[in-house]
């Protein structure tokens, strides 16, 4: 099970990352400054950071440095609200695999962490493939089948449809999915949700996820 290490002093933005990450299956770690950033990266006990530029008591940009020069590979993903080339140079140059920038979308950053933990070598996904009755997600193609037969869905469908299937037959709120998979800063009276569910349900078959009313929605797992 891969273990990310989130060090980000926004406590809304890092308990919308910490949730999205658990539901997907990843063991979390929340620190809000640097100088703790870097105690537990040099503890090898994480395959992956997120770390904030803008951290109290030591910035990113050290924390960054620090890591590198005390030999640690793990892969660093930078989450940073500041804008222009020379902080993406920077990072980049200072040791980060990856760049990120705020506001940003789960999905997406969803999409880079695994990225980078397969390109690191240092751990593996627990299940590749989803699997809830005759529904089928292969996490590493992003493909979805349906008894067998392939089913075209757009990113931001088929990340709906993977929580979903991580959770079968559990009611999901508006507001979970919403947070899951649009991120924090979506508009929470947006009728999106609502929009995409028809989508799925078009594709993967109009009885398969059931409306709760007045709680949310539901995968039947068979």
């Amino acid at each position: 099970m891969n273990r990310i290490l989130i060090a980000e002093d926004e406590q809304r933005i890092a308990s919308f990352v910490e949730r999205g990450l658990r539901s997907n299956g990843f063991v979390t770690t929340v620190v809000a400054d640097g100088e703790t950033a870097y105690q537990e990266g040099v503890s090898g006990g994480y395959d992956l950071l997120l770390l904030d530029l803008g951290l109290p008591r030591v910035d990113g940009f050290t924390v960054l440095r620090r890591l590198r020069e005390a030999r640690v590979t793990m892969p660093v993903v930078i989450l940073t609200a500041r804008d222009g080339v020379r902080d993406t140079v920077a990072g980049l140059e200072g040791g980060a695999d990856d760049y990120i920038a705020k506001p940003f979308a789960f999905e997406e950053l969803l999409a880079r962490v695994r990225l980078r933990l397969r390109s690191d070598g240092s751990g593996t996904a627990d299940a590749n493939i989803l699997q809830v009755g005759d529904l089928s997600l292969d996490l590493r193609t992003r493909r979805a089948s349906v008894d067998g037969r392939t089913v075209d869905l757009t990113a931001r469908e088929f990340l709906l449809a993977e929580v979903f299937c991580r959770h079968p037959d559990q009611v999901l709120s508006r507001e979970q999915l919403l947070s899951q998979v649009w991120g924090f800063d979506f508009d929470p009276g947006s009728n999106v949700v609502d929009v995409y569910i028809r989508y799925l349900r078009r594709k993967l078959g109009p009885d398969r996820i059931q409306t709760i009313r007045g709680m949310g929605y539901r995968l039947r797992p068979g």
